[in-house]
């Protein structure tokens, strides 16, 4: 997948709209009951970054990222304002935020995932797109300085050594969502008062 590892304008993003979008088929019957069907095990988020765009130099820098990407050929990373952390917004990341496997003396990589729970349900999010420099890591509620490394375009937690069997990993992190562009044209408006905006900047996350 055509991917750069570079960060969409936080500044930009920060005043965007978007979020989680699931797909599902609802069939109601002549009785009026209704039968679902998630065609989707996983969501995939959707964002609109023109709300964030409030200066021409705003809009200057879409353009400037737009066509160093070349539309949607190649993917990004994005910050969701909204969901970034592996803890709540208002706290900061902790080595035993989310539990990411159980050792069993062999394995030594472990993929970042972040949970979602409410009542007796829950979903687990794949993290492919760590922030460098934000990954805390625990081993039994230990947390480990050293002993184990993290690939930021992956997502994957490598030790040097096995953790032992049963031992629980946790992590905690930043993290960014890899989207692209979901247009190849954008709409640029500029005024008499040389004030710009765009119309719709849409955005998709990428999935592999």
């Amino acid at each position: 997948m055509a991917f750069h590892e570079v960060r969409f304008p936080d500044d930009i993003s920060r005043g965007a709209r978007g979020g989680p979008e699931r797909r599902t088929q609802i069939v109601e019957l002549a009785s009026g009951d209704e039968k679902r069907n998630a065609s989707w095990a996983n969501s995939r988020r959707r964002y609109d970054a023109a709300y964030g765009i409030r200066r021409a130099d705003d809009l200057a820098a879409v353009v400037a990222f737009f066509e160093a990407r070349n539309g949607r050929l190649y993917g990004f990373r994005w910050k969701d304002w909204a969901d970034h952390k592996s803890c709540l917004p208002s706290q900061m990341p902790a080595a035993t935020d989310q539990v990411i496997g159980t050792g069993d003396g062999t394995k030594t990589a472990f993929q970042l995932t972040k949970s979602y729970t409410s009542g007796s349900q829950s979903w687990t999010r794949t993290i492919t797109k760590p922030v460098d420099g934000t990954v805390l890591v625990a081993i039994d509620g230990v947390e480990q300085a050293t002993g184990w490394s993290v690939d930021t375009t992956t997502g994957i937690v490598s030790f040097t050594t096995a953790p032992a069997a049963g031992a629980a990993i946790t992590a905690g992190f930043e993290f960014d969502v890899p989207v692209r562009f979901d247009t190849d044209t954008l709409d640029v408006t500029l005024d008499i008062e040389r004030l710009g905006s765009i119309t719709s900047v849409p955005l998709i996350e990428v999935r592999r």
